[in-house]
């Protein structure tokens, strides 16, 4: 598994702690210095099942700063995925990246549920 996080998010201390406690393997990647690629992200978008406005922070300064909440809507799917890829604080986290699924933010009871 794949753990994409922000080391100094609280969250996502809470869900390493998660996996840590439930004996989980996984490799640590931090969001910031290895933003995903558009590739990635669509990838993990399809895996996902979820909208993809749910791939983006929307409580992070930078998608404060950039105005998102009114210009999300607007934007097509292709300039979604392109603003994703440019900065990794504007991506959700963590995320839970597993062969068959992708888990976007740490809701303990949807990881136990996929996971144990």
């Amino acid at each position: 598994m794949l753990f994409v996080c922000y080391p100094k998010c609280s969250t996502c201390k809470k869900a390493q702690a998660w996996l840590d406690a439930h004996s989980l393997s996984y490799q640590v990647r931090d969001i910031k210095t290895q933003n995903p690629t558009q590739e990635e992200l669509r990838l993990w978008h399809q895996k996902s099942g979820l909208p993809l406005k749910r791939f983006f922070n929307t409580s992070g300064q930078q998608y404060r700063a950039l105005e998102l909440k009114d210009k999300l809507p607007t934007l097509t799917e292709e300039e979604q995925f392109s603003l994703l890829a440019t900065d990794g604080m504007l991506v959700k986290r963590p995320l839970l990246v597993t062969e068959d699924r992708v888990l976007v933010g740490f809701k303990e009871a949807e990881w136990a549920a996929a996971l144990l």
